[in-house]
């Protein structure tokens, strides 16, 4: 399961995640970390998008602490649903909501732990993140780290997937 902030301009309107720019992101990301998208159940940790109208744009606001937690209730509940053996939180906002407290993505990148239901938690960083890194030496060196994470959660959970298969043999 990939898990993001909340909807942006492009999903809201769509009615889907991960759609806009931040979706080609993660797209080609997944692409070449061998781990293909309709492998993973997409959602956001938050379920509206906040945002600020300027013109005739709507620009993202990010979610505060009430509006992640509001919110939960709806990811636990895809959660139970989907049942996933990985989690990638890919963000603050959405790292927050999976593991029910403030988190440092930078300190706590690529570690995997362990949730109440089993599954294993996995931080990254939101692909919208790369597109607003403005060197493109350090923008292309944070996209190959993110590759890297994306393959690391990916082999998590197909080895999860292989270990469950082969206890009910």
């Amino acid at each position: 399961m990939l898990v993001g902030e909340q909807p942006g301009d492009q999903e809201d309107l769509a009615g889907h995640p991960f759609v806009g720019p931040a979706g080609e992101v993660l797209n080609r990301a997944l692409a070449q970390a061998g781990a293909p998208r309709e492998a993973f159940y997409v959602t956001n940790a938050v379920k509206h998008f906040k945002h600020e109208q300027r013109g005739k744009r709507r620009m993202h606001k990010t979610p505060n602490t009430s509006e992640v937690k509001a919110c939960r209730w709806w990811l636990d509940h895809e959660r139970r649903l989907v049942g996933p053996k990985v989690v990638v939180a890919l963000g603050g906002t959405a790292a927050a909501a999976v593991l029910g407290r403030p988190v440092s993505v930078t300190k706590e990148r690529g570690v995997a732990g362990t949730l109440a239901d089993g599954a294993t938690a996995f931080i990254t960083v939101h692909p919208s993140y790369l597109l607003r890194i403005p060197d493109a030496e350090a923008k292309a060196a944070a996209y190959r780290d993110f590759v890297s994470d994306l393959k690391a959660a990916y082999a998590l959970a197909r080895a999860a997937t292989t270990n469950r298969a082969q206890a009910h043999r």
